[in-house]
């Protein structure tokens, strides 16, 4: 009844968004660049894609709200929040660097397993603490497995680039911060209008990235802060912005409102695999191994199996399509 009921507008809108948070990974890919400089260079210009957004809600707001934005706890968990979507973006398009696009959106995806793996465990030494479902732990279990399979492709190439552990476990380290975006989240978002949770939290991620940069990458020294400016880099960065950020993740949330969020969540599963197709069909890099077919959809089944659980479903919402990125 409820899908019945859904404007066709509705569903043309969350191909899209699929597509469009999907292409991520295959647009860093082609830019020639330092993770952390590129990660901040994302984010700074999906910041500025956001500010006129988050604006327009600001004035919509009221004085209440507008003075519950400062209090100490809000602006707390806006700075964690920050902090874990800057660790997530500096692990993950590190992991592009160093595995396969197919390998990297697996894993950077699987932050459903961490969540599960993450319950089981504060359930051993927190005693009241909830414990996984029976599906989810089915499901972690499954994810688990397919994950190990996958590794058998290490060596193997897609692409320019090769299957690595190293890779493949930066791109886990993204998928492990991630989960802390997606708790601040879920705090926040039961009050706070989305753009004005995603845009402070995406430009703090985007200037904590740059001293980090700084540190360890030769890039910064040669391209500066807002290097993303030069014609040779300003239309990747767009498009990302664009296409991954503003339809990707705003157009998720907006079905959000028409759809059930199980819904969102069984069909952002299906990243790795709209995010390779893409890069196979564009930018020829290339079909996976053996291994990772066999190994990425058993994980795949996993995620499902988590996602779909009905206890959590609600909880899933925050965790398909958190504002402004995940991937």
């Amino acid at each position: 009844m409820h899908q019945a009921k859904t404007p066709i507008w509705v569903w043309v809108l969350l191909i899209a968004a699929l597509f469009g948070v999907s292409s991520a990974g295959t647009l860093l890919q082609q830019i020639s660049l330092d993770p952390m400089l590129k990660a901040s260079w994302r984010l700074q210009l999906t910041a500025v894609v956001l500010l006129p957004f988050a604006a327009v809600q600001w004035r919509q707001q009221s004085a209440e709200v507008k003075a519950k934005m400062f209090e100490g706890r809000t602006l707390g968990i806006l700075g964690l929040s920050g902090v874990a979507l800057a660790l997530h973006f500096g692990f993950w398009v590190a992991s592009l660097k160093h595995t396969t696009l197919t390998h990297s959106l697996l894993f950077v995806t699987a932050h459903p397993l961490m969540v599960v793996a993450g319950m089981f465990l504060l359930a051993l030494f927190a005693k009241g603490a909830a414990k996984p479902t029976k599906r989810e732990s089915f499901g972690a279990i499954i994810g688990f497995l397919g994950a190990g399979l996958t590794l058998l492709d290490q060596g193997g190439s897609q692409g320019d680039n090769t299957v690595t552990l190293y890779g493949d476990s930066l791109a886990l380290l993204g998928a492990l911060t991630v989960v802390g975006y997606i708790v601040c989240g879920r705090v926040l978002r039961a009050w706070m209008p989305i753009f004005l949770y995603a845009f402070p939290v995406t430009l703090l991620a985007a200037v904590l990235l740059l001293p980090a940069s700084m540190l360890v990458e030769g890039d910064f020294v040669t391209y500066g802060v807002f290097g993303w400016l030069d014609p040779s880099f300003f239309w990747w960065f767009l498009a990302l912005a664009l296409i991954a950020g503003l339809l990707g993740h705003t157009g998720l949330n907006t079905c959000l409102k028409y759809l059930s969020p199980l819904v969102i969540s069984a069909c952002v599963t299906l990243e790795p695999v709209i995010g390779s197709f893409i890069g196979f069909a564009l930018f020829d890099t290339n079909l996976p191994g053996r291994w990772t077919w066999i190994g990425g959809g058993v994980l795949m089944l996993g995620l499902m199996l988590i996602v779909t659980s009905v206890p959590t479903s609600q909880d899933t919402k925050n965790q398909t399509s958190p504002p402004s990125e995940v991937a």
